[in-house]
């Protein structure tokens, strides 16, 4: 039996209201699903017979006639034609005072054999039913459309996408691209990351120099450039690539996403992630030199005159609820010796760097909420003390956005393990070059963002959910889409759906159909029916002669990656394709030196351990392995030594073992992996084999 029938039969299944005399062609009839999941999606008997092009009416009050006109306006980008005197396949209904909506952005959709009607207390609601329609229909290409009725709403008000267009600049028309699948999907926030040290992306007016030289570099792409000389070169240059947009682009790309109900925020990264900025105005920097400071200078007070002048003119162009600031990853070494800063914190009683971040973050929310904004900012922002009214963006794992929900501040939760597209989404070796990593679709779709420590006020305070794409090995726009769908498909299932309405299996064949969908549009999805999938080696249990048994660490691992602690090496389960999932334990800048207990004495012929080596997020091979075996845990026998032959310059994800085959009758065993010596290098190791 095909996927296509077996999608069929088990959507049928779970749809149908039974009824009798159903006709040969009603059953012919496919019932496609919708994502994300809605809240009720019951099947009903027969099916509506459409015919393009669409035709549609709008029943709206008078006083919601622009949001009606509006609404018809982006009907007619779809091909549909107001009905006239004909009878209309599709009838909107915009009911402002119809309070069994459960929000503004939930909807009503029923299909009937004679008529389509979708009613709703706002346009987005009516919005969200068209999109519902659009992905049951094909966008027009099923002419028989099985009957049902929807009733749907969103579990979270916050859905959102953050685009990098700094590492890589897209061009408006992507932009535009992406906010119509996002719509299709449901999606209503799109953060846009447009500043960063690889390039400044945003016209601002009363500082020409971040767009006439901190938008361009002289390199084909981010890779070349950060493996150069991080240069940037004037817009006139022959070599210069990138771009920015100017005031007038941002305009259309904004009101291009409000028609479609999606909210944009902008991003200004501060103070941190500033290269391209003190590049151009090196006077913002601790030394004044260019392309030495990667962070703003907190103590001079022309940085604060900088970023309100810039965050003015951002204003003007995103009327967003929130401006984010970033505040992720700042270095602050050179504002530990810098004068300016020393005297900002004597002056204002800051005991440490991070307080002296939090006082500029202090700042900046306050000119923000002088301004009627919000600020959102990473969780590196809850450094030295939360801002009174900011919103965490938790990104290091939720448990930064648990800090700032016990503290009574609103999150979004968007964590890397689970969040981050510019992972890999297949098994390494069958896809493009990427950071690292590994998060495929069944990852993404197993996040659930409320945990049974909340409260009922902390689930109050968590907006929702985000997924985020860096742009750093991402050069082309055809990989960029590549990249975001379908996984974004999951997040936004995730943000909308109730939890009981989940499942992959089914998610998994709707985003078969959607991903076709896609494609039909003219996307570049990752094609999920050739997906290779996890790593082998990690789908079942290792049994072993270690397994369960004691281990010391002279070594300790990092928290950061502590995996299941003093159980990792022994534990029976081996890793995946990504140090991040748990099962890999880590050690920074330091060898991994552990001695198991057997428990007793016994003959062993094979002791080995699996490391790790992807040079984007510096993890390396050890530079060699010695393997030492004891009887009494006193006298320790060298069994081998193995060197490592794998270069730290090669660029691709590999797994090494390094192992002794032999014959030793041993009770202990000491297994020491040297780190290479790279400063800020990591050694993940997952599973310790004694045979």
């Amino acid at each position: 039996m095909g996927r296509r029938r077996l999608y069929a039969v088990w959507l049928f299944a779970l749809l149908t209201v039974p009824f009798s005399g159903v006709s040969a062609a009603e059953e012919a009839v496919a019932v496609r699903g919708v994502i994300p999941a809605p809240v009720s999606d019951v099947r009903t008997e027969g099916f509506y017979e459409l015919k393009m092009p669409c035709r549609f009416v709008i029943r709206a009050p008078h006083g919601e006639a622009v949001a009606a006109d509006e609404l018809g306006s982006y009907l007619g980008t779809l091909g549909w034609q107001p009905a006239g005197k004909e009878r209309p396949d599709v009838e909107l209904r915009l009911e402002p005072g119809d309070r069994r909506f459960a929000s503004d952005e939930a909807y009503r959709l029923e299909i009937t054999p004679r008529r389509i009607v979708a009613s709703a207390r706002t346009a987005a609601g009516l919005f969200y039913a068209v999109q519902s329609l659009l992905q049951i229909s094909d966008d027009g290409r099923l002419t028989h459309i099985a009957c049902r009725t929807i009733e749907d709403a969103p579990r979270f008000g916050y859905r959102g996408f953050m685009i990098d267009v700094s590492r890589h600049f897209r061009s408006v028309e992507f932009v535009e691209r992406q906010l119509d699948a996002m719509a299709l999907f449901k999606l209503n926030r799109l953060h846009m990351h447009l500043t960063d040290g690889a390039g400044w992306r945003l016209e601002i007016e009363r500082y020409p120099r971040l767009t006439e030289l901190a938008a361009w570099r002289p390199y084909a792409d981010w890779e070349s450039w950060w493996k150069g000389d991080r240069r940037y070169c004037e817009a006139d240059d022959p070599q210069a690539r990138g771009g920015y947009y100017t005031k007038e682009d941002i305009r259309r790309i904004v009101e291009y996403a409000r028609r479609r109900h999606i909210e944009v925020i902008p991003e200004i990264e501060m103070p941190g992630h500033s290269d391209e900025v003190t590049a151009a105005y090196p006077e913002l920097g601790c030394t004044g030199v260019p392309y030495k400071d990667y962070d703003l200078c907190p103590g001079n007070e022309q940085t604060f005159e900088f970023l309100e002048n810039v965050l003015g003119e951002v204003m003007e162009l995103f009327p967003s609820e929130y401006i984010h600031v970033g505040g992720d990853e700042a270095g602050k070494s050179a504002w530990r010796t810098c004068p300016k800063c020393q005297a900002r914190m004597q002056a204002e009683g800051l005991q440490d760097v991070d307080e002296l971040q939090s006082y500029l973050i202090h700042r900046i929310e306050r000119y923000l909420n002088a301004h009627g904004r919000k600020l959102l900012g990473w969780d590196e922002i809850l450094d030295g003390g939360l801002a009174p009214n900011a919103t965490v963006m938790s990104w290091r794992g939720v448990e930064g956005g648990m800090k700032a929900l016990r503290a009574g501040h609103r999150a979004i939760f968007s964590p890397g393990e689970f969040c981050y597209l510019d992972y890999t989404q297949d098994a390494p070796f069958t896809q493009p070059a990427s950071i690292g990593g590994y998060t495929p679709l069944r990852k993404v779709y197993s996040f659930e963002p409320v945990s049974e420590e909340m409260t009922p006020e902390q689930e109050r305070l968590l907006l929702g959910v985000q997924a985020n794409l860096w742009a750093e090995w991402i050069p082309t726009d055809a990989h960029y889409e590549y990249m975001m769908w379908p996984r974004l498909m999951a997040l936004s299932e995730v943000g909308w759906s109730l939890p009981e309405r989940k499942s992959y299996d089914a998610f998994h064949a709707r985003a078969l159909e959607a991903s076709e969908q896609l494609r039909a549009r003219g996307y570049e999805p990752f094609d999920l029916r050739t997906e290779y999938g996890e790593r082998p080696e990690s789908l079942a249990p290792k049994h072993h002669l270690a397994e369960g048994c004691t281990v010391h660490y002279a070594t300790p691992w990092s928290r950061q990656y502590a995996a299941s602690g003093a159980a990792t090496l022994t534990d029976g389960v081996l890793g995946g394709w990504t140090y991040g999932d748990r099962r890999w334990q880590g050690f920074l800048d330091s060898d991994v030196d552990v001695t198991v207990d057997l428990g007793r004495v016994q003959q062993v012929h094979y002791i080995g351990a699996t490391f790790m080596q992807s040079a984007g997020p510096y993890v390396w091979m050890p530079r060699q392995v010695e393997i030492y075996g004891s009887q009494d845990g006193e006298a320790y026998e060298r069994l081998t030594t193995v060197h490592n032959d794998i270069s730290p310059k090669c660029p691709d994800l590999l797994f090494k073992t390094f192992a002794y085959d032999g014959a030793a009758e041993v009770r202990y065993i000491r297994y020491v992996a040297r780190s290479g010596g790279i400063p800020g290098g990591w050694l993940f190791v997952d599973e310790l084999v004694v045979q």
